[in-house]
């Protein structure tokens, strides 16, 4: 599966760098522009598969950018996310009108701009957006919130669901815990290290009740992996 590539335009630097940070760690492609002529000059250079767009921006402003981009013949349909202060509805269908797909207002949760770059991905460039992943004998539906092992329905929480997403993501790469509670958690919330183990145990415990061997290896001193030979 090709990997989705992004096209973050930001001006504010620890946002861009942020949005930057969690979306890589979403798996795609990130590149970022610090004001609106970069950003049309990027495009020009390289059609993104999805733009994250401030409305606000130096030089040529997030509108602009948007207007632009739409009456160009090779960028008309690249879907384009709107984030921007403005919460008015007035501005949101301004917004929408000038050919924005979706609209964020700030202050947003990583999670909704996620959710709602999956949800455009789905609805305007649905090969990009995988939502049934296979790794060995699992199968992962991410829209469904299911998970299969051969053929077996596996019945997990949402954290030990988000861990196996993870691993699905990354198969034979070895996670510190730091690196689960980073990934899984969010480094904004403090979860003491062993909380990783007990969530281990129990992921394992559901995956290990279908038939098959146990998945996930534990490297000593250095974490854990999903093992796509199991």
């Amino acid at each position: 599966m090709t990997t989705p590539r992004i096209l973050i335009v930001e001006d504010e630097d620890s946002l861009a760098t942020l949005l930057q940070y969690n979306l890589e760690k979403e798996g795609y492609e990130v590149t970022a522009a610090g004001d609106g002529e970069e950003a049309l000059l990027q495009v020009q250079e390289r059609l993104p598969d999805l733009i994250v767009l401030d409305w606000m921006l130096p030089k040529v402003s997030g509108i602009e950018v948007c207007r632009r981009l739409r009456q160009r013949p090779e960028s008309r349909n690249v879907p384009i996310i709107m984030l921007t202060a403005r919460g008015e509805e007035t501005d949101r269908i301004r917004g929408l009108d000038t050919g924005a797909d979706d609209y964020v207002v700030k202050p947003f949760a990583m999670s909704e701009l996620a959710a709602r770059i999956r949800a455009v991905l789905r609805r305007l460039r649905p090969g990009l957006a995988e939502d049934r992943v296979r790794c060995g004998d699992i199968v992962i539906d991410r829209v469904a919130h299911r998970v299969k092992r051969n053929g077996s329905e596996v019945h997990l929480g949402p954290t030990e669901f988000r861990l196996l997403d993870h691993f699905m993501q990354h198969p034979g790469r070895v996670f510190s815990r730091e690196q689960l509670l980073d990934a899984v958690w969010g480094s904004d919330v403090y979860v003491e290290a062993r909380t990783v183990d007990v969530h281990i145990g129990r992921l394992r415990k559901a995956l290990n009740a279908s038939e098959g061997g146990d998945p996930i290896r534990t490297v000593r001193s250095a974490g854990y992996s999903l093992d796509i030979d199991a």
